[in-house]
């Protein structure tokens, strides 16, 4: 008889997406799945044509993959600053910004940055999507969206950077999720423990510091706060009006087909 086949997940390997998936590649549960590595942007994709059962997915696509189920508990969110989700612009004034190149590797950072324009500053820029190169994407425009990695290590010397967690919580006194775990429908839906998986790859964040220290160029003590205090792994009554608000948001100026019920 052959083996049952092991779910397949795909997720991000950005820093804040590290202590959700260590217990997958080194801790408990490594023998339990297998993993794909991809961009949050790709991994949307990749749930979206069946091709893996899971995905840590930019949270704005629980609205645009159908028959998709969020795992209840975890998340990639920010209380209030987050660092790694940032427009950038040698611009001192958001309302002067005219042009924005969106980094292509985001979703709901883009749709994000968007409904800040549109709801909070009353004016829209025009939009291009570009690939996250911070000095190509400034020289045609007047502000720049970068996320993940990128968003924490590049020379900030002459620019003006805006953290987007920190505008959305100016705006509504909110936290923001960026990221969820979602199931798709491809028959399995393995009773996986999300929650404790997330307390583990927290708990060994020693070791995950270790392997970013070298290749981010930042100190522990930054990565450590990062980890700790600017990203929140845990859904909490905050992250969830946050989340609300946001889709009927997106609903509102057409970002999303439609408002799906956020099913916890």
């Amino acid at each position: 008889m052959n083996p049952e086949p092991k779910p397949l997940l795909a997720a991000s390997n950005y820093l804040n997406t590290a202590p959700l998936i260590w217990s997958f590649k080194h801790g408990a549960r490594k023998d339990d799945v297998n993993i794909v590595e991809a961009l949050p942007s790709s991994c949307a994709d990749l749930l979206a044509r069946h091709e893996v059962d899971l995905a840590l997915v930019p949270a704005i696509e629980y609205q645009r993959i159908p028959d998709v189920t969020l795992v209840p508990g975890v998340c990639v969110g920010s209380r209030q600053q987050v660092r790694s989700v940032v427009l950038v612009s040698r611009l001192n004034n958001l309302k002067k910004v005219r042009t924005v190149a969106l980094d292509n590797s985001s979703r709901t950072s883009a749709a994000l940055v968007r409904i800040i324009f549109k709801e909070f500053l009353g004016f829209e820029p025009e939009w291009t999507t570009r690939s996250p190169d911070l000095k190509q994407m400034l020289r045609d425009n007047d502000a720049a969206l970068i996320i993940g990695d990128p968003a924490m290590t590049f020379a900030r010397d002459g620019l003006r950077v805006w953290d987007l967690a920190a505008l959305w919580h100016d705006f509504t006194g909110l936290g923001f999720v960026f990221a969820l775990w979602m199931a798709g429908k491809t028959g399995s839906t393995p009773a996986i423990d999300f929650v404790q998986a997330a307390r583990e790859g927290l708990a060994q964040r020693k070791e995950i510091i270790d392997s970013y220290e070298k290749s981010l160029g930042l100190s522990r003590t930054e990565l450590e706060t990062y980890l700790t205090e600017n990203i929140t792994f845990f859904l909490n009554d905050d992250l969830r009006k946050g989340l609300e608000l946001y889709y009927d948001l997106a609903h509102k100026h057409g970002l999303i087909p439609g408002r799906k019920p956020l099913n916890l």
